[in-house]
Formats: C-alpha cells, structure tokens, sequence
C-alpha cells in the first residue's frame, strides 16, 4: 500500500511539473508567430530598435522616480515594459487608446513588448497617461535625450566639433470648436514664404559631423530664430552654421554674454548664410560667382540638419502637436529627438556590435 501511495505521489508531482513547465512555454499564437517566414517592415523596425536603445541606462533614469509596489492594490508594471509602450507611442504617433487597441491587433508590437495574451490583459491607457504624466512632471524626457546623446557620445558618434541650428514649424488646431472656444493661447501663427502656419517652432541644435540632435528648444511659431540660438549651443564647438535667419547671432548680447563668462568659446567660427537679396544685388563678375560658390559649400554642411527633420515629421509622423501648451510638447520633442538619434544611428551603432544587452 506504501509502495502504491509513494507512486501515485511521484505521479501527481511529475503531472503538476509539466503543468508549470507548460505554464512557462509561449502560447500557441505566439508559437505560431514565430515560425512565420516573412519579416515585415514593423518587426525589422522593431527588432533593429530593441538592439540599439540602451534599455539598461534609460529604465535606471527612472526607476527612483517611478511608484514602488505597495502592500494594498494590484502591483505596479515594470518601467521596461512601460517604457517601450512609451517609445511604441512616439514612433506610431498613437494616442493613449490608440496605443492600446494597436497592441491588441498587432502581435509585432506585443513581441517587442513582451506581452502574451494568452496570460496578460494589455496595460490600458490610464497605466500609459500617468506613466507620461511622471516624464513630465520629472523632465525625464530631457535625461533621456542627454543620455542617449552620451550613449552615442562614448561610441564616438556624437562629435561637437560644429553645430548647425535651424527649426521647424509644428501645426497647432486652429479650429475654435472645443470645450472653451478658443486656440491655444500658446501657440501662434506666422507666415512662411506665402503661407501662414499655426503651432510652435521646435528649434534645433545638430552636430555638424554625424546629423544628432543635442539641444531641442520649443516656442510659440512667431518667435525669431536667431532669439534661441544660444539655448541650441553646447559651448564645445568650434564652428556654427545657420541659415540667414541667424544673421547678427555672433554680435547678440546673449552670444557675447556667453563667452564673457566661458560657456562659449571666443573664436568661433559663424557660418552663417547671407540673404538671397544681398547675392542678387551684387554685380556680375568673379566676387559674385566667388560668394555664390561659397554659399554652395554653406548650404551642403547645412542640409545634415534636414535629417533628424525628416525622422521626426515624416517617419514618426509629429507634424501635429498632440497638447495644449508648449511645456508638454517640448517634453515629447525631447523624446523624438532621442529617439530619431538612435534611429539614424542604428546601423552604425549595429555594426559596433551594440545590442540590448550589452548597452
């Protein structure tokens, strides 16, 4: 009788050791997901981003910050996996709800992730707007870029031998038919060429070398340029490069101010383009075609800022500001210039044999 209880007991332990070991293995979606052959555009975008971002330096920014699991309640989700939902957002331009639904239809999105629905419910969009509301209320988007920037940096991908400043309207709803009948107050429209636009200017300081954004400044569409171009230099570089809406930046009091006290250096080099008008005016001859080739060579060195540009507003798709006020905006623009870092990085960082893991 023993012998037949000690081996209905070895039984019931080997049944209940397969059930947890089948409790651990994918689910049979996720199974055959995986054996599919053909890899789409979203799963390669995916997986080549999942290499390249340092995770392990990102989710330590926020940790102390984020909400500790308490004694009462459901446990908080893991900054990991709250994180990458974040990134998935500003690279789909997804609202909070829109996120959620994609991550129920899309399995590519779910794999990055790391959830299976066969055990999970997706995390909803309130778990995703407080997680936003923590970057905002930390400027954690800010550490982000910086680290990034020094992620890259260590890797010898960020130069700051020259920066190129330039910026670019994003559109704002001009619409009054909302709850208070009015625009953003913090917006403003101004007149480009011989269009007006409504929204802010998201103006930026790009290394000259490599096309990465270091500095990002947001305000309201109407301001000059050449105001915030001291906000765009990071003191390092030897060269700057605007176009001729930056004329007069080296003779600016903040400019002067800046190297008075050490933060700039003294002999930069200002490269900053002429107006079309000035070159027109001139007589034909060898000093005209001398400024205009000169002007040439300025405006090549200036077209690498065009790059972070089309990453942000054509590929992640932020032409759109998604709140009201600039504050908030510049939060997320911070979090797209990180991002199209990386992103225009990836190949380079991947051939230095830069993984996840190892980040």
């Amino acid at each position: 009788g023993i012998a037949d209880l000690s081996g209905q007991s070895s039984m019931v332990e080997e049944a209940a050791a397969c059930h947890d070991g089948a409790m651990k293995q994918t689910s049979f979606a996720s199974a055959e997901y995986a054996g599919k052959k053909r890899q789409t555009r979203r799963e390669r975008f995916l997986a080549e981003m999942n290499a390249v971002v340092p995770w392990a330096r990102l989710e330590a920014l926020i940790e102390p910050h984020y909400p500790k699991s308490g004694k009462v309640g459901r446990p908080p989700i893991g900054v990991p996996r709250m994180l990458r939902m974040y990134f998935l957002q500003q690279w789909y331009t997804l609202a909070d709800e829109a996120l959620e639904d994609a991550l129920y239809d899309s399995q590519a999105m779910r794999e990055f992730i790391g959830i299976d629905l066969g055990r999970e419910n997706v995390p909803d969009a309130t778990t995703l707007l407080k997680f936003r509301r923590l970057l905002e209320q930390h400027d954690l988007t800010s550490a982000i870029l910086a680290e990034v920037n020094a992620h890259l940096s260590e890797r010898g991908l960020l130069m700051r031998q020259g920066t190129v400043v330039d910026a670019t309207i994003i559109a704002a709803p001009s619409s009054t038919k909302n709850e208070d009948g009015k625009r953003d107050p913090e917006m403003h429209q101004t007149k480009k060429g011989q269009q007006w636009h409504f929204g802010m200017k998201m103006h930026n300081g790009v290394d000259a070398e490599s096309g990465l954004i270091h500095s990002v400044v947001c305000t309201a569409a109407h301001e000059a340029d050449v105001v915030h171009a001291h906000e765009l230099l990071h003191g390092q570089e030897s060269q700057v490069h605007g176009d001729s809406g930056y004329t007069g930046l080296d003779k600016r009091d903040e400019i002067k101010a800046a190297q008075a006290e050490g933060r700039l250096r003294k002999n930069i080099d200002w490269r900053i383009a002429m107006k079309r008008g000035q070159i027109q005016a001139m007589p034909e001859g060898p000093a005209k075609a001398l400024y205009e080739w000169f002007e040439r060579r300025k405006a090549q060195v200036r077209a690498i800022v065009e790059h972070p540009f089309h990453v942000i507003k054509n590929l992640f798709g932020y032409r759109k500001v998604s709140y009201r006020g600039i504050a908030k905006n510049q939060i997320r623009a911070k979090a797209h210039a990180a991002l199209a870092n990386l992103y225009i990085a990836r190949r380079r960082l991947m051939a230095q044999g830069v993984s996840a893991s190892a980040a």
